[in-house]
């Protein structure tokens, strides 16, 4: 496989990541209602650091749950509280609207973004941080990673001038725009898959003025680490795996 060589001294993923359940997966967290919003929430009770997922548009399947619990439950040294709020409430858009092949796909797909803009969603992240400190007043730091749409949601929350955010990682994103890197302040990780225009990750990457990790995974498609990883694939399990490391490396390098 071909990917776009590590930047900013990354280092080899180096964490115990548990075996991948490839279907049936039981989530080792629970829900509770913070700041307002249904939450899974997962990782040891004793963790001071905290990292903020935002799923994809398909909400909370297996698959994203699975990398949650992987982040919360791999690095015995540096220990995560992770938390992924609803921002859907209950209403994510239906897998089977993707890939959009038809007029009615496309016509769903287009109705939920409109209720769902991501800068909209951004807005409410530093409120929601500050919903979860005051239930957990040990968690001192603040990472946060976003999935295709939850992708540029991240990167928009970022950006903002209230940003609680100290690391920020975006895999497979949606609406990649190499003109929201210009903000970034704090180190980022990018993950891309095939699917996403290689001449704009670039352009982004080029553009961030931090520590970063960006990287290819060539032969993966949009969704791989999250609702559309197909885990009985051997090949997407190992980069699903591998992508779930790099994360976890950059996080604790920087988080």
């Amino acid at each position: 496989m071909s990917t776009m060589p590590a930047t900013g001294g990354h280092s080899q993923p180096c964490c115990n990541v548990p075996p991948i359940v490839t279907k049936g997966y039981k989530a080792k967290g629970a829900y509770e209602e913070i700041g307002g919003y249904k939450t899974y929430v997962t990782g040891p009770s004793d963790a001071t650091k905290a990292i903020l997922v935002v799923y994809d548009i398909f909400g909370y399947f297996e698959q994203t749950l699975q990398g949650a619990d992987i982040l919360a439950h791999s690095d015995s040294e540096h220990k995560y509280k992770v938390f992924i709020p609803d921002w859907f409430e209950g209403s994510p858009a239906a897998i089977e609207w993707y890939p959009p092949d038809n007029s009615e796909k496309q016509e769903k797909l287009g109705n939920f973004f409109g209720k769902f803009p991501p800068p909209s969603i951004a807005s409410k992240q530093a409120s929601f941080v500050q919903a979860i400190k005051d239930k957990n007043s040990s968690l001192t730091k603040f990472g946060v990673l976003g999935y295709c749409w939850g992708g540029k949601v991240a990167t928009l929350a970022t950006k903002a001038d209230n940003s609680p955010f100290g690391a920020v990682a975006s895999v497979h994103p949606a609406m990649v725009d190499p003109k929201d890197a210009d903000s970034i302040k704090v180190p980022m990780a990018l993950l891309a898959s095939g699917d996403e225009p290689a001449e704009d990750v670039k352009k982004f990457e080029g553009a961030l003025q931090g520590p970063k990790h960006v990287e290819i995974f060539k032969d993966q498609i949009h969704g791989w680490m999250a609702a559309r990883s197909n885990l009985s694939d051997d090949r997407v399990k190992q980069e699903y795996e591998r992508g779930y490391k790099t994360l976890l490396t950059f996080f604790g390098k920087h988080l």
